[in-house]
């Protein structure tokens, strides 16, 4: 990492509120032994509030897509880390997240004279991407690769861990619903533990070698949604049948879900980033190649899916339980 002589290092955590970025944080805090600076821009400081323990992290109120704003934000770092993406949106949202941010990004740093940046792009990025989701992360990538920075790109699979929305989504679906209609049962992931992530990150920012590299973060082993649902469902003590969707029986419930209020669990587009394995191609280096053991999906997912554990418990609560 580029660093300043006689000083600790300043990191700006761009998505640092995500509990992806509070991994990161937690590490570089640790690796830091307490020194330096970890800037994490926030729309509300309330949304930072699980970093405020921290000693060195300095939430910052502001939004990351004021152009003006962004240089300003920037100035000072020895590095910066992008983290922020969306899963569900229009087409405009997901170019103003994935093609338009990185784009504004890499002028801040020119700006701010900052040159080292590591991005979190996604696995099944490429020529031909089959979703919006995909192709904008694709068009991403492009505009900070010309852009002439420092740069290293980590291409994630699903990430999971305690606050995810993804193996928990299924366990806290199973504990409410008699069976589980599931829309591209037999599409590939290769989940990967969020302190792996975060891992792959510091070493990054560790290594000059990794400038100009790109890696791909997965775990060691492969699953179907369908296994993935299952697992989380047992883990969590409440396992329910499933029934495997045809596409367009899954299209159509996805076109119901995005009507829905509340949050997005499922949408068209994530229907069509399914048809992609979200697997590692091999062509371009792993964890292993950072130095980090890629650690399996049950030696950490039970211990926060079980009842009373992770999210769940925060059940009684919901049920209104002292």
């Amino acid at each position: 990492m580029s660093q300043k002589a006689n000083s600790a290092p300043r990191i700006t955590l761009l998505g640092g509120t995500g509990y992806v970025g509070r991994a990161i944080a937690r590490q570089l805090v640790e690796r830091h032994a307490g020194s330096g600076r970890i800037v994490v821009p926030t729309r509300r400081l309330s949304h930072g509030a699980a970093l405020r323990p921290l000693p060195t992290v300095e939430l910052v109120e502001a939004d990351v897509f004021d152009a003006e704003r962004l240089p300003q934000l920037l100035a000072g770092s020895d590095a910066v880390v992008n983290l922020i993406a969306i899963l569900h949106g229009t087409t405009s949202q997901f170019a103003r997240t994935h093609v338009e941010l990185p784009r504004r990004i890499a002028a801040a740093c020119q700006q701010a004279k900052v040159r080292r940046l590591v991005h979190l792009s996604s696995l099944g990025v490429g020529p031909g991407a089959p979703s919006n989701y995909l192709r904008s992360k694709t068009e991403g990538e492009a505009v900070l690769q010309a852009a002439g920075l420092d740069l290293t790109m980590l291409r994630p699979s699903v990430i999971f861990g305690a606050e995810d929305r993804f193996l928990n989504l299924f366990a806290e679906l199973q504990a409410v619903a008699p069976v589980v209609p599931l829309a591209g049962s037999g599409s590939r992931y290769q989940p990967v533990w969020v302190e792996d992530v975060a891992r792959a990150v510091l070493a990054c920012l560790d290594r000059p070698e990794t400038i100009g590299q790109v890696y791909e973060c997965t775990g060691p082993n492969v699953y179907t949604l369908g296994e993935l649902a299952r697992l989380a469902g047992g883990w969590a003590g409440h396992a329910r049948p499933q029934i495997p969707l045809p596409e367009g029986i899954g299209r159509l419930q996805a076109r119901v879900m995005q009507m829905l209020p509340g949050p997005t669990l499922m949408s068209l587009d994530n229907i069509d980033s399914m048809k992609t394995p979200n697997i590692a191609s091999g062509k371009v280096p792993g964890l292993v190649a950072l130095g980090i053991v890629p650690t399996a999906l049950e030696a950490v997912a039970p211990g926060y899916l079980a009842p009373g554990q992770g999210r769940a418990r925060y059940d009684r609560f919901r049920a209104g339980r002292p």
